[in-house]
């Protein structure tokens, strides 16, 4: 269903798209086929509140509706299934965020997104798509004014829209759940087999890591460990660690494009890595400066203490020189070089054992997490420090494999991502004519949204921190 889509015969070049376009499609600006909500919840009339979150538009739960809340809703609109709500806010720094999303619950969200109706002669679904594409081929970040370019309804409203005749797009979008579905039982097919090839691994590391296989002396305090390795011992972590510290507070208020890097519970990567791809950096005045305590240095290890990623650990690359701080979810834990290997109390903290000890110390209330002081009373078996090198080296060559393989999988998954961002913009744009395989097929079988809005594991790992 993917190969040999052909070209539709008649043409017309399209200055917005920089591309050929249908000559039988209308353009017309977002004027004409769209309305600017502005139904607001007068006298709080709605109470059930929504959320955009990674391109899907959710009902938000009560239990999580904590942070910046208001004092009212009152000042929040009114949205209802089939409209659309742009996140039109802060274009010029943030390149990255699924900005449209697609209504499916009545429900109220913030006035500071833009709610869309779509009229005339565009059809929900296919405005929908239409918008998605804008988004996703960057040129939503060409739109917008101000310091921040913020985007409003007077650009909206002047956007060239493309318009297919019904039939049309209804058959575009009949196309686009069936191949969607497609990719998408194949995104996930690697998934559950990188969550597999995770789960190997971390056993694999576990019995390296707590001396599973080696001869064994009964020894252990602990009642999951009730023998432990010769040699070894069970140790504090404050009696190896030169302090443990974390950020004082958030600096979202400082965000900028330049300037130090704070860096956050999603840059935690499942391994010891950290994930660099997505660094957020703060231009601090002089007064609110972290202290050096904060500042990492080469090989200290970041233990995310709140939100879903609670007791996840990793390690400041050897080779880092860059200026960097934690911000409050993160508590930054410096070993004595000395006496300690920086990667084998990494690899020992996300071992079973240390897992157990975390998550039995957790405190409860509206957001989990730990206190400093369980980080420092985690008790972590400890080989001498020549053997500690050992175990790292065995553990990367019993690893290797199962790292290229579950990296293979995810380039593949990537690729898959990126073949599904260029098939929706062409079918969208009328780069490819999709009518004659859409008459062959039945109806969908669920809506396009649920393709288009799938989230990576690592994005929900990192709910905690992501985008409202």
């Amino acid at each position: 269903m993917f190969r040999a889509l052909p070209p539709y015969a008649q043409t017309t070049q399209n200055p917005f798209w920089s591309a050929p376009t249908p000559s039988h499609w209308s353009v017309q600006p977002g004027l004409a086929v769209l309305q600017e909500n502005r139904h607001k919840n007068d006298g709080l009339i709605e109470s059930q509140v929504l959320s955009l979150s990674y391109g899907k538009v959710v009902v938000k739960p009560v239990e999580k509706q904590r942070g910046l809340v208001p004092d009212s809703y009152e000042g929040y609109q009114i949205l209802g299934p089939g409209d659309i709500v742009v996140r039109p806010t802060d274009l010029q720094n943030d390149q990255t965020s699924i900005r449209v999303g697609h209504v499916k619950d009545r429900g109220i969200i913030t006035s500071a997104y833009i709610g869309l109706r779509p009229t005339g002669a565009w059809g929900d679904s296919y405005a929908y798509l239409y918008l998605t594409v804008v988004d996703s081929s960057k040129r939503i970040y060409g739109m917008g004014s101000g310091l921040r370019q913020q985007l409003g309804w007077s650009d909206l409203k002047r956007m060239p829209c493309l318009v297919p005749p019904a039939e049309e797009q209804a058959a575009i979008v009949k196309y686009l759940a069936h191949a969607n579905t497609r990719i998408d039982n194949a995104i996930a097919a690697k998934r559950r087999l990188i969550k597999l090839l995770h789960e190997q691994r971390a056993r694999i590391t576990n019995d390296l890591v707590t001396g599973r296989d080696k001869p064994l002396q009964s020894v252990s305090s602990l009642p999951w460990l009730e023998s432990v390795p010769e040699g070894w011992e069970w140790r504090r972590c404050r009696t190896i660690t030169r302090f443990v510290t974390s950020g004082s507070r958030g600096w979202a208020e400082y965000y900028a494009a330049q300037g130090p890097i704070f860096l956050q519970s999603g840059n935690l990567g499942r391994q010891l890595n950290l994930k660099l791809s997505n660094l957020q950096r703060v231009d601090l005045p002089e007064s609110a400066a972290e202290g050096v305590r904060t500042r990492v240095q080469p090989r200290d290890l970041l233990m995310c203490i709140t939100g879903a990623l609670t007791g996840n650990v990793s390690m400041v690359p050897a080779d880092w020189t860059a200026e960097a701080y934690v911000n409050q979810h993160i508590a930054l834990i410096r070993p004595t070089h000395d006496a300690v290997d920086a990667e084998f109390l990494g690899l020992a903290m996300k071992s079973l054992p240390s897992q157990i000890q975390l998550r039995a110390s957790e405190y409860g209330g509206t957001k989990q997490g730990l206190g400093l002081a369980e980080v420092k009373n985690l008790e972590i078996l400890m080989p001498p420090l020549a053997e500690q090198r050992t175990v790292i080296a065995r553990v990367a060559d019993h690893t290797a494999r199962l790292d290229r393989a579950i990296e293979s999988n995810g380039n593949e998954i990537s690729l898959l991502r990126e073949f599904r961002t260029r098939l929706v913009a062409d079918v969208v744009t009328g780069q490819v004519d999709v009518r004659a395989i859409a008459a062959t097929m039945p109806d969908a079988p669920e809506s396009f949204d649920n393709a288009v809005a799938a989230i990576d594991d690592d994005l929900e790992e990192a709910l905690s921190e992501g985008e409202e």
